[in-house]
């Protein structure tokens, strides 16, 4: 436990927290460090600082230190793409291992937040990461929590799996199929696959087939099951998905025995993008704006597909909220689908 005592009676005694020493331009970090010990010329510094009382560490059996309980807080949370920062004020960071995929549990981390005195900030669910960025951080409240509380985390970990984790991203063989009139025939040149070959390069993985089709049901579920035959792990269709009359992307796809799970998604703009599955193979038909947009909702679908997350129905649903750019600075939807 921390004991409050005057600064002149703590010679001898142990820091219980880090003590931070502020001057513009000099320094602005921790001048007293938890587990230091304070000594006689020590005492003047303190004083300048502020400081007429200081908390000392007094031995407490059943209440766990800020620092050794955030290193046991992440090592309970965390997955296996994951390393922890050294604790410094009683906070500990979480940075990926690897290039992927954030994957949070939601149920999970609100649940551990009932437990009181318990912080878990994590980045958004599904969006990508660098290796050796933060992820999470996690810390208490106060400085000495109950053991109480932190078992009630780590059997809730035990249970229930990991809060927080990076699925890395796998070289995943990719199809591009074209669809349209106006380029099958030469009228108009296509732009689209330069495009998502960047994309998908960019993550890691690669084009192995390009095709351009007309705007044809039987000619794009026929090139659908062409793209399995040569072993496309991904496949990617390019426009014909508006409501056009001869956009009949959907219904080819749906053709070849995919399994559409959702044909529009509640973003806006950018709502036109289709989500399907031939058995284990993952299909995400793009929209035209990603021509003339630098980031799209594709970018918030294709680097899950080609980390080999499954993306549900209920995904889909959820991208509802936050489904509303604004086209502004201060945009809240985890990848800005106008590009900023």
């Amino acid at each position: 436990m921390l004991k409050k005592v005057k600064t002149e009676d703590a010679v001898g005694l142990v820091v219980g927290h880090d003590m931070t020493k502020t001057i513009p331009g000099v320094c602005d970090g921790p001048r007293f460090r938890r587990g230091d010990i304070i000594k006689q010329e020590d005492i003047p510094e303190l004083l300048g600082m502020g400081k007429e009382h200081i908390y000392v560490i007094e031995k407490d059996e059943d209440r766990v230190h800020e620092e050794e309980a955030a290193i046991r807080i992440a090592k309970a949370v965390a997955g296996d793409n994951l390393i922890f920062s050294d604790p410094r004020q009683g906070r500990v960071n979480m940075k990926a291992t690897v290039d992927g995929v954030i994957k949070i549990n939601k149920p999970l981390l609100y649940e551990i937040h009932s437990i009181e005195e318990i912080i878990i900030a994590t980045r958004h669910n599904n969006v990508t990461c660098k290796a050796g960025e933060i992820v999470a951080g996690t810390k208490i409240i106060p400085l000495f929590i109950s053991e109480d509380n932190l078992k009630k985390l780590e059997e809730l970990c035990q249970r229930k799996g990991k809060v927080v984790d990076v699925i890395p991203f796998i070289s995943k063989k990719v199809g591009i199929i074209i669809t349209g009139n106006e380029i099958f025939k030469g009228i108009t040149e296509d732009k689209f696959a330069d495009v998502m070959r960047k994309k998908i390069e960019k993550l890691g993985s690669a084009v192995i087939s390009e095709i351009i089709v007309p705007d044809d049901e039987d000619i794009i579920a026929k090139a659908v099951l062409d793209m399995k035959e040569k072993g496309c792990e991904v496949i990617i269709t390019c426009g014909g998905i508006s409501v056009d009359p001869d956009d009949v992307t959907a219904e080819g796809v749906a053709k070849s025995g995919a399994k559409i799970i959702s044909n529009g998604v509640p973003v806006m703009p950018g709502a036109m993008v289709l989500v399907a599955e031939l058995g284990d193979i993952p299909i995400l038909g793009a929209p035209g704006a990603v021509i003339f947009k630098r980031t799209t909702i594709i970018d918030v679908l294709l680097p899950r597909m080609l980390a080999g997350d499954k993306i549900s129905r209920q995904d889909i649903i959820e991208l509802a909220h936050g489904g509303m750019c604004l086209d502004c600075d201060e945009c809240v939807f985890p990848v800005c689908p106008f590009g900023k």
